[in-house]
């Protein structure tokens, strides 16, 4: 890996509509501006987060790349409003969510499902599947309906309807992050954050996670935001990348722009430590062979 390298003041941007990025058109379902999250110590002062700003269309999917402590998780969380932010705007379907009052961006959180990395950490490990789908959906279903719909999901994502009995240390670490995806999806949100979602897997699961993303993007019209710091895995996942480097947006484009006309000198730093495999076995393909 190259060393650090000091970011442009703006991202590599490429004109809008070139290649697939999107143009002028409807309201974007998610539009981040100037999003900062700064910690002080009592030395300095910790910029996590620089001036983050991108959209994200309904029904598309954008990596947001780079390496381990560069501000990806961190922009998650504030996009979630996890985390306040020292400045910026984040709009969804329009609406500004960083002065929501708190009980309004719960309902918000409803339309807005979130992947862990770790399978592991990220279950009770003293609830069944049934009752770990479900936390989502008691404040806004009937109970009535919540078995019905922990089933649906469950099965959406692979799982047989009878493992809502089980506990997550019964299952394997794939069958755990596809309970997780469940539970993202259960409360049926438009927006699907994913971060870091296969790097604590084997590598042949990753590809079968990978590929239930992409199915589930097709068949619910998904919008995904999916954190990596793996640019291979980014390539086969998301129609446009935005490059981060220390808190900062340094390049955003389509996949065919940014992996094969890099103009950061940071992006081509990161994808020449991308090992290339076979040439007789590349293709551009969705489905992951890992």
């Amino acid at each position: 890996m190259a060393g650090p390298l000091a970011p442009q003041h703006a991202p590599a941007h490429r004109h809008s509509g070139e290649d697939g990025n999107p143009g002028p058109g409807p309201t974007p379902l998610l539009a981040v501006e100037g999003l900062a999250k700064h910690f002080s110590t009592r030395r300095a002062t910790l910029k996590a987060v620089d001036g983050v700003s991108f959209t994200l269309e309904e029904g598309r999917s954008l990596g947001l790349v780079g390496e381990s402590g560069c501000g990806k998780s961190t922009t998650a969380r504030l996009i979630l409003r996890l985390l306040e932010p020292t400045a910026g705007s984040v709009r969804f379907r329009g609406r500004e969510l960083t002065t929501l009052p708190q009980a309004e961006m719960r309902r918000v959180r409803s339309q807005l499902g979130i992947v862990f990395q770790d399978p592991y950490a990220s279950l009770n490990p003293r609830m069944t599947l049934r009752n770990v789908v479900a936390e989502g959906l008691r404040v806004w279903h009937p109970e009535a309906d919540i078995d019905r719909r922990v089933a649906e999901v469950l099965e959406r994502v692979g799982l047989a309807a009878r493992f809502a009995r089980r506990y997550p240390h019964e299952l394997s670490g794939g069958q755990r992050q596809r309970v997780a995806i469940a539970r993202a999806l259960a409360p049926g949100p438009s927006l699907l954050i994913c971060d870091e979602p296969v790097s604590a897997l084997d590598v042949s699961v990753q590809a079968q996670i990978l590929n239930l993303l992409a199915d589930l993007q097709d068949e619910l019209r998904l919008t995904i935001l999916f954190i990596s710091h793996d640019l291979a895995v980014v390539r086969h996942v998301c129609e446009r990348v935005a490059v981060m480097h220390l808190g900062r947006i340094v390049e955003i484009g389509t996949r065919a722009q940014v992996y094969g006309n890099p103009r950061h000198p940071y992006t081509a730093a990161l994808l020449s430590a991308v090992p290339v495999p076979d040439p007789a076995r590349r293709h551009d393909g969705r489905r992951v062979q890992l």
